[in-house]
């Protein structure tokens, strides 16, 4: 049974005789947050700004909750909340007065827990002009979820938000997303991308250079998992046994850290090789490679 919140099918989008987006297709199911990850140019906001009605495809066809943005904009419009990274706001409004007028369009009451509950409880009655970035991040955040959508666009979310707001951020998408809201975030944060998607696609040169789960994509890369290991004596320091599938091999405050292409050999070696030297491990960990390193490895032109 398709669940699909968002259809994309060999949706392409030019400029001219520049080529934005290229016969791209994903789905993006009911309670999903995907990832739609990429450089700068690869066509993440194109994508998004041609889901959200802003823009028209050239060729392909789109879907967002059944809905053509194209065909029937004003239906969209009680469907998504969109999160775009400059807010057209004016200068002189305040959030209070941006949340009722965002709230009467939809016909709802104004949600003004949301301000408190995003840090602007102090700031409702100030001037938008005199917001922070970050203040001004977490406000267009607030109104693109008022009106609990079905499907929430996200670009670039968390730019300019300090440490908690992004917790906050970040708690409030995971319930949304135990709610049914199906996300589609577009980010240059990898690490956030990581934590946070159930499946990322990256887009390079218009064109999707993968697609999968996180787990799924740093699994098929070449990058070598890095086992990290502090022992009480520190044998590992000077031994001149020979240890597995490890490509480096380097001391650092105390800890030898091997990259490995096979981390079960190596770290069996490892664990013989104390043994064998009468130490005792104090600290072991070992770190698979992570979403931003795959995906340096696919935008600087290493294997899909």
């Amino acid at each position: 049974m398709n669940n699909a919140m968002i259809e994309v099918n060999d949706f392409r989008k030019t400029y001219g005789d520049f080529v934005a987006v290229d016969g791209i297709s994903f789905q993006v199911q009911r309670g999903e947050i995907f990832g739609l990850l990429g450089p700068n140019g690869a066509g993440k906001t194109t994508t998004l700004e041609s889901l959200e009605g802003l823009r028209v495809p050239d060729g392909g066809t789109l879907h967002v909750g059944g809905i053509d943005p194209t065909r029937d904009a004003r239906k969209l419009r009680g469907v998504i909340g969109v999160q775009l990274q400059a807010s057209g706001l004016p200068e002189s409004i305040s959030p209070a007065e941006a949340m009722r007028f965002f709230c009467a369009y939809q016909k709802i009451a104004p949600r003004y827990d949301l301000l408190d509950r995003i840090g602007l409880a102090e700031k409702r009655n100030a001037a938008y002009g005199e917001l922070s970035t970050g203040q001004k991040r977490r406000l267009s955040l607030a109104l693109a979820v008022a009106h609990n959508p079905a499907v929430l666009f996200l670009d670039e979310p968390t730019a300019g938000l300090d440490v908690a707001s992004r917790a906050e951020l970040h708690s409030m998408l995971r319930e949304m997303r135990s709610a049914d809201t199906t996300i589609l975030l577009a980010t240059h944060d990898m690490a956030e991308a990581e934590a946070l998607s159930d499946r990322v696609a990256i887009l390079l040169n218009g064109q999707i250079a993968t697609i999968g789960t996180p787990m799924e994509i740093t699994a098929t890369g070449s990058g070598l998992t890095r086992v990290s290991v502090h022992t009480e004596h520190g044998c590992l320091k000077d031994a001149n046994g020979a240890i597995p599938a490890v490509q480096q091999h380097l001391f650092r405050e105390e800890y030898a850290v091997y990259f490995s292409s096979d981390v079960g050999s190596t770290v069996s070696a490892i664990i013989a090789l104390v043994d064998a030297q009468g130490d005792a491990l104090v600290d072991l960990r070992v770190e698979r490679p992570s979403l931003e390193d795959r995906f340096l490895e696919i935008t600087n032109g290493g294997t899909k």
